[in-house]
């Protein structure tokens, strides 16, 4: 496993909308993203904050992974690349 990057709300959720969720509704500095998937509508928040904590990177990037079937070495390649 890859050490996590250091990465703002809002570059998570450019990747994110790029991997085909779409923004829900904000509240203050969160905003919701839903993705329909095979097993159900996968719904995550994002914190738009100039830098994630990394319990907070680390739990959006493992439920990111196991909605989409993508690992999580994947998505930080996908974040750095972006």
């Amino acid at each position: 496993m890859r050490k996590r990057p250091v990465v703002s709300g809002e570059k998570l959720l450019k990747v994110l909308v790029r991997l085909g969720y779409e923004i829900v509704r904000q509240r203050g500095s969160h905003i919701r993203l839903r993705k329909p998937t095979a097993a159900g509508d996968h719904n995550i928040t994002v914190p738009m904050h100039d830098e994630l904590a990394k319990g907070t990177l680390n739990d959006i990037l493992s439920q990111v992974s196991i909605w989409n079937g993508i690992s999580e070495d994947a998505l930080i390649e996908i974040i750095k690349q972006s």
